[in-house]
């Protein structure tokens, strides 16, 4: 059975990043997992002390220098699975009652490549322990936006249980195959969503959107949609303030602009100033 994998660390974002991951498992009604990976750049398994100390240096060094690397690596381990442990108990308190608990030493975004079969959604942080006093995305996820291939929820610090999404759309194949995922998850069952197209009005968009509206009123949900001109950034920004969305849900659409929002500068742009979730549908 597929899973809602949620990356825990050290941040202070992991206390939203179980909320909304206990939120998410709870709606699609599927087992929860909370994962850390202990970063080997940080934590490598053998470090080569060899060209860090002089000629003529004792063994015994080398040998205290690795031991201490280990009770480093050991107590680092250890700290993850307190850290774990205590997301699973808040979990748990939000009713979570599938809650699976796995640690793994390495890279962070090789690991979760290694676990897409078992993954239906996988919840992050958008701030990493090293950036969340600042507008600065953490330094694992863009790499993880462009190497897994599952819908990501990136998620802000401050937790809100979405009561409504808007939706990005462009018309294109892709773009209506996240329609369709949208339409048919229970993610979103009962929630009003609106849909947004950036760009002209023309006779051709107004249809493709009318379709996508169409087809998730088939799945009786509320429907608002609109087109409007400008930059695709900044005006899915404008429209979310002025609507008070809860959640942008995009797609990696090919030969579009909003592609640009996930292999470009503009995708930083957009989560590093995201103050609600971002759904990236892949």
């Amino acid at each position: 059975m597929k899973h809602v994998i949620a990356c825990i660390d050290e941040s202070r974002m992991a206390h939203a990043v179980t909320q909304y991951a206990t939120w998410s498992a709870q709606r699609l009604q599927t087992p929860l997992t909370l994962f850390h990976v202990l970063d080997e750049l940080r934590y490598p398994v053998k470090s080569d002390m060899t060209g860090n100390i002089g000629l003529g240096s004792r063994e015994s060094l080398l040998e205290e220098l690795a031991e201490l690397d280990e009770r480093r690596n050991k107590l680092a381990l250890e700290h993850g699975h307190h850290l774990l442990e205590a997301a699973k108990s808040y979990a748990e308190e939000m009713g979570a009652d599938d809650v699976h608990l796995r640690q793994r030493h390495g890279d962070l975004a090789e690991s979760l490549a290694t676990l897409e079969d078992e993954l239906r959604l996988l919840v992050i942080g958008l701030h990493g322990a090293e950036t969340c006093d600042s507008d600065r995305l953490g330094h694992q996820i863009e790499t993880i936006v462009r190497n897994v291939r599952r819908p990501i929820l990136a998620v802000p610090e401050n937790y809100k249980a979405p009561t409504n999404v808007m939706l990005a759309f462009d018309g294109s194949d892709v773009s209506r195959k996240g329609v369709k995922m949208l339409a048919e998850s229970p993610l979103f069952v009962g929630m009003p969503i609106h849909v947004v197209m950036v760009g002209a009005a023309t006779a051709d968009a107004n249809a493709s959107v009318e379709a996508a509206v169409s087809h998730l009123q088939e799945f009786r949900h509320q429907v608002s949609y609109e087109i409007r001109a400008g930059e695709v950034e900044s005006t899915l920004r404008d429209i979310q303030q002025e609507r008070n969305i809860d959640m942008l849900i995009m797609g990696a659409y090919s030969h579009s602009k909003l592609r640009q929002l996930f292999m470009g500068s503009t995708t930083s742009k957009v989560l590093s100033l995201a103050t609600t979730p971002v759904l990236l549908l892949r």
